[in-house]
């Protein structure tokens, strides 16, 4: 920064700060002038050295231009002596081929004496080569040595032959002959060379660095070999040369040229394609055990980072080369592992091994431009819809297969179902069907992502309710079969609905404990759709099981047709409910292979079943015989009461047959009294009038006037009292009554 200036009056006022400074004015004036001429007098002999030294550089500036002037005279006449010597030097020819004969001379006598030793050179070398080809790994202490000698007979042989072009064939014949060992040996320290060069990292780790050292030396020297070699050949076709200029590009012309640099660098890469191989094919048909034995990678780069970059000239960048080819090929061997169509679990591994590979090499402080192409495009994500349409296909397709295996026993039924080891009818479907469901959840949850186990679950969800429509559609197809074609149906159906109830139940226990376990292991956000999606597969199952018993039921009551078509009719009073009791006993025979829970359900299916049969019957029966009739419904439910009491306790059953109860009442009841029985059964169930109507008429001790009489009475006091149906529809919902003129066309 400049000095801030300052005025004259600020100047005078740091030297006038008081009245007794006025005093001391002509002190200060002499001080100020003693300075002003001190400063002159440096200024003045500034200026005569700066004019001194200018005026010695215009003089030097002169005497360089006269310099450059006589230089270019004097070396326009050498290049006018050089480009004709003979207009100088009269004996210049003869000197040119005095000088031509001397030095083919010296060629002459020399190529011979290499001729004459090259065996015995090439035997020391040869035995040299193949004691260092024998251990890679080693010191190799004649590596140099075996090189600096094998180039000088390269070189004897290249300019040989190079010289030879002119001679017969026959002698270029017998030439190629002689080097023949030659060529061999050559080949042979070429190809180890580049077995050490794939062998870099091994050495290191074997503390021999400095063979990498030598190995590296070589590839320079013969670049650098290369390079000139090839600038000759580049200056000679660019321009014309005379025969000396020929003489001396003549090793160059004859030079084979060999890229040891990047022969060098494509066997690194070689061998690290060859390591990842060798690491493929072991775990083939394991591709998680691949993925999982990789942290080789990172050792590795660590040990190159430390001891393998040291061993090479900052120009290879051997570190980031190392680094790329080895994030190449690994992205090569990934790209085989998923086009070989790997199980899902594979396509959750390899995604979250991407993840800690990113994580690992951030960690290596490895930049990201080194890591091009991204593993997988950087579509990695991908793997998990690619792993999720894997999971469609596959459980699609087992489900497929283990639903034409299951529906085809089902139907043929040539077998009694399996009894599993809990003494319990079953196939081996429902066990199947979680191994499967289990195989993937686990995959699933390993992954650590909520969401991809949500999506998952409702993939299973969507088999599961899948193949339970199906056998919804099944049970359906069979039971029509059974009812309409029964004589050309296997027999079995009912046991093996109680099988399919069973697995059902067993399915949905399952589910209840895949729910349990996968609760605590998500948050929220995913605890909810996985908690619907299996609790929607419960109830799937229950429904199913609930279908199965429905139909189990729907037989036995389509086999007692014969029976319940009796019902109330002259035959009736002779008596058919021991007839049907032991019908319905024959088939709940196989109670023990029933699960605990749909036995009790089958029970309560089955006594709510008879009870509609029984007073759907008794709805549209003819004239019942007063009080005989009566006195065969009590008996028929005090048998059918003791079948039940088998299955249930006596005080549960009760409830059920309180309403046959309260019809016998209305039976029994004189026509004044049967108002006060009616008020009895309509507070429970409800107005029923259809019902009670048509009991009346049946009665045989009711006329028509009797029966107008009291329907009147109980209509009027319905409507007077506003008496409607129950909260909860009880059975007499279920009892259908047909009109007079359907009774009619059914007699």
């Amino acid at each position: 920064m400049a000095a801030p200036q300052v005025s004259a009056s600020q100047a005078i006022g740091e030297y006038l700060q008081s009245p007794d400074d006025l005093l001391k004015i002509s002190a200060f004036r002499k001080k100020l002038e003693k300075e002003k001429a001190s400063i002159d007098a440096r200024l003045k002999s500034g200026v005569k050295e700066q004019l001194d030294a200018t005026r010695e550089g215009l003089t030097k500036l002169l005497g360089t231009r006269n310099n450059v002037q006589v230089i270019k005279e004097e070396m326009q006449t050498v290049d006018r002596m050089c480009s004709d010597p003979q207009n100088v030097v009269s004996t210049f020819d003869q000197i040119s081929r005095v000088s031509m004969v001397h030095r083919n001379f010296e060629q002459t006598e020399e190529m011979v004496n290499n001729l004459l030793e090259i065996n015995s050179k090439l035997d020391v070398l040869e035995e040299l080569l193949e004691a260092e080809s024998r251990t890679i790994i080693g010191p190799a202490p004649n590596l140099l040595p075996i090189h600096f000698h094998i180039n000088r007979l390269e070189a004897f042989r290249n300019q040989t032959m190079h010289q030879a072009k002119k001679a017969s064939a026959n002698s270029r014949h017998k030439l190629a002959r002689m080097f023949e060992r030659l060529n061999k040996l050559i080949e042979d320290f070429e190809a180890y060379i580049m077995e050490l060069a794939r062998n870099v990292l091994p050495l290191v780790r074997a503390g021999y660095p400095q063979v990498v050292v030598k190995l590296i030396k070589i590839a320079e020297l013969e670049a650098r070999e290369d390079e000139k070699a090839i600038a000759i050949r580049l200056v000679k076709k660019a321009a014309k040369m005379d025969a000396a200029s020929k003489f001396k590009s003549m090793q160059a012309n004859a030079r084979i040229i060999k890229h040891y640099r990047s022969k060098t660098t494509k066997a690194i890469s070689d061998s690290i394609k060859a390591n990842f191989d060798d690491a493929y094919m072991r775990h083939q048909h394991d591709p998680g055990a691949f993925l999982g034995g990789l942290g080789w990678i990172y050792q590795d780069l660590i040990r190159i980072e430390s001891d393998v970059v040291p061993c090479f000239p900052p120009s290879y960048e051997i570190h980031a080369f190392y680094i790329k080819e080895y994030h190449r090929t690994l992205n090569a061997t990934l790209q085989r592992i998923i086009e070989s169509e790997p199980d899902a679990s594979i396509m959750l591994d390899l995604h979250a091994w991407i993840k800690e590979y990113k994580k690992s090499m951030k960690e290596l402080n490895v930049a990201p431009e080194l890591l091009d192409p991204p593993l997988l495009g950087g579509e990695e994500q991908n793997l998990i819809e690619d792993y999720l349409k894997l999971i469609v296909k596959k459980l699609d397709e087992w489900s497929a297969n283990l639903m034409k295996t299951e529906i085809q026993e089902f139907t043929t039924r040539s077998d009694p179902p399996e009894v599993d080891s809990d003494g319990l009818y079953g196939t081996q479907g429902a066990v199947i069907l979680f191994q499967m469901v289990n195989q993937q959840i686990d995959a699933a949850t390993e992954s650590g992502q909520g969401a991809i186990l949500a999506r998952v679950v409702g993939e299973v969800n969507r088999v599961m309710r899948s193949t339970q429509d199906q056998w919804t559609k099944v049970v359906e197809a069979e039971l029509k079969k059974q009812t309409e074609k029964p004589e050309e149906v296997v027999g079995g159906l009912a046991e093996y609905c109680i099988a399919l109830a069973n697995d059902q139940i067993k399915s949905a226990d399952n589910s209840e404990a895949l729910l349990g376990r996968l609760e605590p292991l998500v948050s929220e956000k995913y605890r909810t759709p996985i908690s619907e999606k299996l609790n929607d597969a419960i109830d799937g199952n229950l429904d199913v099981a609930k279908k199965c018993i429905q139909t189990f039921i729907d037989i036995i009551l389509n086999d007692l047709k014969p029976a319940t078509k009796q019902l109330f009719q002259p035959t009736w009073y002779d008596g058919i409910m021991e007839q049907i009791v032991l019908t319905m006993r024959d088939y709940m025979a196989d109670q023990s292979y029933i699960n605990p829970s749909l036995l009790e359900l089958l029970v309560e299916y089955l006594l709510d079943a008879f009870l509609v049969t029984y007073l759907t019957a008794l709805a549209n029966c003819p004239k019942l015989r007063i009080p005989a009739a009566t006195e065969r419904i009590k008996e028929d439910i005090s048998t059918v009461f003791s079948f039940f009491s088998g299955f249930k306790p006596a005080k549960e059953l009760e409830p059920y047959f309180e309403v046959v109860d309260l019809i016998l009442a209305m039976l029994e009841a004189s026509k004044s009294m049967v108002f006060l029985s009616f008020w009895a059964f309509a507070k429970v169930h409800g107005p029923c009038i259809p019902f009670v109507e048509g009991l009346m008429k049946v009665r045989g001790d009711f006329d028509r006037s009797a029966v107008s009489e009291v329907m009147d009475s109980i209509k009027r006091k319905v409507k007077d009292e506003g008496l409607t149906d129950p909260p909860e529809p009880t059975i007499m919902k279920k009892i259908t009554v047909q009109s007079t003129l359907s009774r009619f066309l059914r007699t």
